[in-house]
């Protein structure tokens, strides 16, 4: 899967996360609901969308290309 879990916790209101970071300098996404954060890296072309539902993260969907 392309999402990983990231530990998370909250202190005097701020999110502190500990994670691997992507290699190089690859531009990535973290995504938060209900207590769980999950990361992932962005694709060097396409578009990357978080779906919610009734408030809440349902999926994480990418649409990846190519340049021709």
């Amino acid at each position: 899967m392309r999402l990983n879990n990231v530990d998370t916790t909250i202190e005097d209101g701020k999110l502190n996360l500990e994670m691997d970071m992507p290699e190089g300098n690859s531009p990535f996404c973290v995504v938060y609901c209900n207590g769980k954060a999950k990361i992932t890296t962005l694709p060097d072309h396409g578009e990357t969308k978080v779906i919610t539902h009734q408030g809440k993260v349902k999926r994480v969907k990418f649409d990846e290309g190519e340049e021709f």
